[in-house]
């Protein structure tokens, strides 16, 4: 049985999958449905890393980052206010210097400015494009499995194992959220608790692998096109289902551009 739990396809795959269904099925009746997303990863970092404080290393940063933007977006969607949307991806821009500042040391003075920059702007440009999509759980589900699947892909051909395994665990967790969209045909609850854990990891991930192994800073353009695909209009009048797949044939455009890039990169 030990095994069978420390198997990387189960703790990136199955176990987050399982445990995003089952919260987003019970957590529905508040309509926190969206907390699927932060369930599905923190049951893949209990298997698969831990949750301790020291030393505070990158990856650990991008945990308790992670569930801090789960416990911040509940009073969030109590609470309206039209400036959210920029104070969040500026919140995340700086977040993403905090995450990579041990990386970012080891860089020389010209890339390190270039680095943080970068990894400042991917970072707000996701959290600023997935708070559009949190009226609209299709989309988001659609752009949370692509972009999990396609920053996991990526951190693992350029050698990120752990990250690798955090972004296809936030991909099972929306794929778990999209299928019981798809067979009840009915919208599940989304809002802050879903989009901004999701947009906040993902990206971090995307950028302590860039920055920190060999992967190509070209795939993060690849990879910010995703939210920006689902935001094509589909016909309410469609089943969930269709909107699901027309979705994903979109994203997973962007997705698979962002992972032939990373295998295509000669380390």
């Amino acid at each position: 049985m030990h095994e069978l739990f420390i198997h990387p396809a189960i703790q990136a795959g199955l176990i987050p999958f399982i445990t995003a269904l089952i919260t987003a099925e019970l957590f529905q009746r508040i309509r926190l449905s969206g907390l699927a997303i932060l369930a599905g990863l923190a049951a893949t970092v209990y298997f698969a890393a831990d949750f301790g404080f020291t030393p505070l290393t990158s990856t650990r940063k991008i945990i308790w980052l992670g569930i801090a933007a789960s416990a911040l977006s509940i009073p969030l969607m109590l609470l309206t206010w039209s400036y959210w949307r920029p104070l969040l991806a500026i919140a995340a821009a700086i977040s993403a210097v905090w995450t990579s500042w041990n990386l970012l040391q080891r860089q020389a003075i010209p890339d390190e400015l270039l680095w943080t920059a970068g990894c400042s702007f991917y970072l707000g440009w996701l959290v600023f494009w997935f708070d559009g999509l949190r009226n609209n759980s299709v989309a988001a589900g659609n752009a949370g499995l692509a972009l999990g699947v396609g920053t996991g892909m990526a951190a693992l051909l350029s050698s990120s194992a752990l990250p690798g395994k955090f972004g296809l665990a936030l991909g099972a967790a929306s794929a778990a959220y999209l299928i019981i969209q798809a067979i009840s045909n009915s919208r599940l609850s989304c809002g802050y608790c879903f989009t901004l854990p999701l947009s906040l990891v993902a990206g971090l991930i995307a950028c302590i692998a860039v920055i920190g192994t060999q992967q190509p800073w070209y795939t993060l353009p690849a990879l910010g096109l995703i939210p920006l695909a689902v935001h094509i209009p589909v016909s309410e009048k469609w089943a969930i289902w269709l909107q699901i797949l027309v979705l994903s044939l979109l994203t997973f455009t962007c997705a698979g551009g962002a992972v032939y890039l990373a295998w295509q990169h000669p380390f």
